[in-house]
């Protein structure tokens, strides 16, 4: 490598991780010399392929290294073709979502991948094409670039487990190009499978049993931990991992932001065990952060692991040696449809002292509902304090958020239900699963006005807690269910299209009509924005803690930063709720302004309060 040609900048940003980039490669990949050769020099030839506007993002966003921890950040979860069609129809749409308030935008997995074996185009044929009905990988880049000059961060899914069965290396793999089945798993037959799947465990066990597949034009067995069309890729070959760091880095210099990483806990396969969060894992997403730093240090990792909080704090990595900058708050998500079902706060008070416990340099996405179905993941252990059993309890949940609990206005539907083991996931949107679909349904005004009180205080919880708040794009105008999926063969199999339908742009245009239910989500959500964006007492560095209320309908929230505190309470239950507010200062109501006087505030049914003291600034 010939360091002397490089620019000053890279070489400083190389040179500053050099030592520990080479050693963790080297670990891995058992001292392999030309496979770490090429990475170091791939690494410069992506960094020069880089765009000079994007080099000058760089620049801007390392002069503030903790831009995407303050307290303006919202997001926006949407699939380009619900939307808007396709690439150019965001981009002919990116008024709509500034008028959204929303300054991240994540657009779900939008490249290449085979129709009707793509699981949500979570198996990708060409990481460096575009879903063509979407448009091309030029549309993306000049919508990242429109985005940019907006102040917009643009996130993309990147697949790092697996590759589609269409993808050139499989296709090669197929037929019987050795060094392409090298970077699979492929067996001549089934005893190393059937020794894994001894204790490997299954990902959907009711629609893609086990964890490997017979690949007929191949004679062979291959590793298909999600579903057969998607071959796990081996990340011990350094080939593999080479070359997937540069396809994410061609994705970073087409403007991308923020790279969500799939399926991380994966990526690692060891026999006689899991195959989840080995610790080789973490060495590869430690090297995966120190490229970003040297080729692209504006780009975000967001970690997807979808597990319990033990396992998901470590991708964080070290405040030293960090790994993911940003993680999914899943056991949160779960935990507060849960709330919403029982109207009992104590097992998320106890799952959010957990978070709270947490060092403040951690930033988490929140979010009420994503592209995904709600696993019920929950501290069994802790509710079994309360008498609940498990499968009894997954039941009731499911029972009340699909509506066939009797008096229950939510309206969902069930995800890989196992009817053996009673156990079951759930879909549906946000405002369906509130009520509001049946409240329209049933003409019931009242049905109506408490769903969207629901809605609207459930949102100003995900506001309350620190990180960056996500949006499903059309929760904002309360978009319910779309059961048209039950009519596409693609999809009739897959209940998470219930969640996945087209953007209603007619009932968008309600969005200033106050008289309207979108009018009247869209301006108090809006609203919420702007309150939080608007006091510091919502940074992500803030101080939290719980409140107690005394109530197990009522969850109680404290913040602290910089001067400002505030006490936000949340009323789960069904009747009005008296909160107190037991901390010392004088509180005003931050929606109204109006004072508090009275040692505390009246909650309606469904309803919040974020309640503001200012002391002299620090």
């Amino acid at each position: 490598m010939d360091r002397e040609t490089w620019a000053p900048e890279y070489r400083a940003r190389f040179e500053r991780h050099e030592e520990e980039l080479r050693w963790l490669f080297m670990e891995l990949y058992h001292g392999d010399e030309q496979a770490y050769d090429y990475f170091a020099g791939m690494l410069q030839r992506m960094y020069a392929a880089r765009s000079e506007e994007l080099r000058a993002l760089d620049r801007k966003r390392l002069e503030d290294a903790d831009w995407y921890k303050g307290n303006d950040l919202v997001g926006m979860l949407m699939y380009v073709d619900c939307f808007a069609g396709t690439l150019q129809g965001v981009r002919d749409k990116l008024d709509y979502i500034q008028d959204c308030g929303v300054n991240y935008l994540h657009l779900m997995p939008l490249l290449e991948s085979p129709v009707g074996r793509s699981d949500g185009g979570y198996a990708v044929a060409d990481f460096r094409k575009v879903q063509p009905s979407l448009g091309t990988i030029a549309d993306l880049a000049a919508l990242s670039s429109d985005c940019h000059k907006r102040g917009i961060a643009v996130c993309l899914d990147f697949v790092m487990n697996h590759t589609s069965e269409d993808h050139e290396w499989a296709q090669r793999a197929k037929a019987g190009d050795k060094s392409c089945q090298d970077r699979y798993f492929f067996y001549d037959n089934w005893d190393i499978p059937n020794a894994f799947e001894r204790t490997v465990p299954q990902v959907f066990p009711t629609t893609a049993p086990g964890n490997f597949s017979w690949c007929p034009e191949a004679g062979k067995v291959v590793m298909t931990t999600f579903y057969p069309y998607q071959w796990d890729l081996n990340y011990a070959n350094p080939v593999v991992f080479n070359d997937m760091t540069e396809n994410m880095l061609y994705l970073c210099n087409q403007g991308v932001d923020i790279i969500r990483l799939d399926a991380v806990p994966y990526i690692w396969k060891q026999l006689g065990t899991t195959c989840r969060n080995l610790p080789q894992v973490h060495s590869l997403v430690r090297i995966m952060r120190m490229v970003c730093e040297i080729v692209c240090p504006s780009c975000l990792l967001l970690g997807e692991v979808v597990m319990e909080p033990s396992k998901v704090v470590p991708y964080f990595g070290s405040v030293e040696k960090p790994e993911c900058h940003l993680l999914y708050n899943v056991t949160t998500m779960a935990s507060t449809w849960h709330t919403v079902a029982t109207k009992d706060v104590r097992l998320l008070q106890h799952q959010l002292g957990q978070v709270f416990a947490l060092p403040r340099e951690y930033t988490f996405l929140n979010y009420l509902r994503c592209h995904d179905d709600i696993g019920w993941g929950l501290d069994y252990t802790f509710l079994s304090r309360f008498g609940a059993d498990e499968a009894e309890h997954k039941r009731f949940l499911n029972d009340y958020l699909t509506g066939s609990w009797w008096g229950s206005p939510a309206r969902g539907e069930l995800y890989n239900n196992d009817p053996r083991l009673r156990d079951a996931r759930l879909c549906g949107t946000t405002a369906s699963l509130c009520g509001l679909e049946a409240g329209r349904y049933e003409h019931n005004q009242d049905k109506i006005d408490w769903a969207a009180r629901l809605d609207v205080m459930l949102h100003a919880y995900m506001f309350t807690l620190s990180g960056i708040p996500v949006l499903y794009s059309g929760d904002e105008i309360g978009q319910q269910n779309d059961y048209s999926y039950h009519d596409d063969p693609n999809k009739a199999a897959d209940s998470r299209y219930l969640h996945r339908g087209k953007m209603n742009w007619d009932a968008a245009e309600k969005r200033s009509d106050p008289e309207t239910v979108e009018g009247r989500l869209f301006s108090s959500i809006t609203f919420l924005e702007k309150l939080r964006a608007a006091h510091r007492v919502f940074m992500a560095g803030a101080d939290t803690w719980l409140l107690l209320t005394g109530d197990d309908g009522v969850l109680g929230i404290g913040r602290y930063y910089q001067g400002e505190k505030l006490a936000a309470f949340f009323n789960f239950s069904e009747g009005e709720r008296w909160a107190p507010l037991n901390t010392p200062g004088d509180f005003r109501d931050l929606l109204t302004g109006e004072a508090v006087t009275n040692g505390g505030v009246l909650l309606p049914p469904g309803g919040f309060a974020w309640l503001i003291c200012e002391f002299a600034a620090e």
